[in-house]
């Protein structure tokens, strides 16, 4: 119990630095953010921040981890009898948002938000971490996949590149939304299209 105490712990760790990172990033703009500035915001000593992140970039892309490896932890311990995309929304549902609810949640954005969000995402040192977190969670969700459906070959990577390409259309649809959107109406959305069979608009 101690030890599972202890990994809780620094997994909220984890997800809390992550989060003041992106939080601070999008406030003060990525090049004015130290991450001496992420520590100080998620309470923890700049040597905590050095055990978890070589930089600050690397922070922001642990969401992307983070979040993807919940979505695959939670796929794997859904009810066995639950039809796999059933399973994949509630999986994603319930942890999406990862820890930034009002953020991430059934309300749509505040506009500054968005638009500091865009301005961090043109950063070509997270643009490239974000793209080897994406690389690493594509086969973690792969496995999970795996897992449930007792399949291998090309079917669970099918079905992870799926997720990840509503992940990356759901990101880019919030950002660009006018007026803003919320996140969950629009994996809905796109979840509702997927399961649907992608059928071609009338």
């Amino acid at each position: 119990m101690a030890e599972g105490l202890r990994e809780r712990k620094k997994q909220e760790t984890r997800i809390a630095l992550s989060w003041a990172a992106v939080r601070l990033a999008v406030e003060r703009g990525y090049g004015a953010v130290r991450i001496e500035d992420i520590a100080a915001e998620a309470g923890v000593s700049l040597r905590t921040f050095r055990n978890y992140f070589d930089s600050k970039a690397d922070a922001i892309a642990a969401r992307e981890v983070d979040r993807s490896l919940k979505i695959a932890e939670e796929l794997r311990a859904r009810p066995a009898d639950e039809p796999l995309w059933v399973a994949i929304r509630a999986a994603i549902e319930a942890h999406f948002a990862l820890g930034a609810e009002g953020h991430g949640g059934r309300t749509p954005p505040d506009e500054q938000w968005v638009k500091g969000i865009r301005v961090m995402m043109t950063e070509p040192a997270l643009q490239g971490a974000i793209a080897r977190a994406y690389a690493r969670v594509g086969e973690e969700m792969a496995a999970a996949i795996a897992d449930r459906t007792g399949t291998t070959g090309m079917y669970p990577r099918l079905v992870a590149e799926v997720i990840g390409a509503v992940r990356g259309v759901v990101m880019a649809e919030w950002m660009r939304a006018d007026p803003p959107r919320s996140i969950a109406d629009l994996l809905s959305e796109a979840l509702d299209q997927v399961e649907a069979g992608l059928p071609a608009p009338e």
